[in-house]
């Protein structure tokens, strides 16, 4: 990103994931039973982490982190990166609802910014899908001169933002983009401009306002998820995700003028 100053860069760091530890057994979630935080009751697959007994009673996929007894959390499986609160689960359809923790820390920033915000996608844990009936919405960071002209696009599914963090008159966000399996939203892209994907409720007629991204945001998206195998590999973030062109696994580079 072109800059008469100088800049802050935050690079997410890259490494292999820590291998399962839990055996067959414990995968299967055998000997965990159901806890409560806050109003949700945590069962089979999921485990409330004990951190006083510092043992683990199932896949670490499924390890549940009960956060001032308000909220239940997942991880991310980026290390250093934040997760997901669980808004709601249903054991039944094997679905819930979660918000990503990165993007409403974006969104309550007061002054500057955390630094790296990543794809959704990209921080979820092998056995967890997004479902297909979800939309996404794209936050951009532009330099001032893509601003200016996102800004002259006068695209109604594209709007300036209020975003504390970084100069908000270069923050873009766009709404109502269909979730895409394959991950190809390189129609979405903007000269210029950095961007992050990430899922929200889709709605019976498929229509979204960009003027409500943080409502958006805080209503969170639906997950789907599967059994795991006895033997789960382990999963590589690589630099692959970090590629020069649009993808959902692109990580958004936020720079600020010192």
């Amino acid at each position: 990103m072109a800059s008469t100053s100088c800049w802050f860069l935050f690079f997410a760091s890259v490494w292999w994931l820590p291998p399962m530890l839990a055996g067959a057994e414990e995968q299967q979630g055998e000997g965990c039973s159901a806890k409560r935080c806050g109003n949700i009751t945590i069962s089979d697959p999921f485990w409330l982490a004990d951190q006083e007994a510092a043992r683990s009673c199932g896949s670490q996929d499924y390890e549940v982190t009960c956060h001032n007894n308000r909220f239940p959390g997942l991880r991310s499986s980026v290390p250093g990166s934040s997760g997901f609160a669980i808004i709601d689960i249903s054991y039944e359809e094997k679905s819930l609802r979660v918000v990503d923790r990165g993007h409403l820390e974006l969104l309550q920033a007061s002054e500057g910014c955390q630094g790296m915000i990543l794809n959704t996608s990209v921080k979820l844990a092998e056995p967890f899908r997004i479902d297909p009936g979800n939309l996404n919405l794209i936050l951009y960071n532009c330099t001032e001169e893509a601003a200016v002209a996102a800004a002259a696009r006068r695209d109604r599914e594209l709007m300036q933002t209020s975003l504390r963090c970084g100069n908000k008159s270069k923050m873009f966000v766009r709404t109502g983009v269909r979730y895409d399996v394959t991950g190809n939203y390189g129609r979405y892209a903007l000269e210029g401009c950095d961007a992050v994907v990430t899922p929200v409720l889709g709605s019976s007629s498929g229509q979204t306002n960009a003027s409500d991204y943080e409502q958006l945001i805080n209503d969170g998206f639906l997950l789907s998820w599967d059994p795991l195998p006895l033997a789960a590999p382990a999963r590589k973030f690589s630099r692959q995700n970090q590629s020069s062109s649009f993808s959902p696994h692109r990580p958004l580079l936020f720079a600020f003028r010192c």
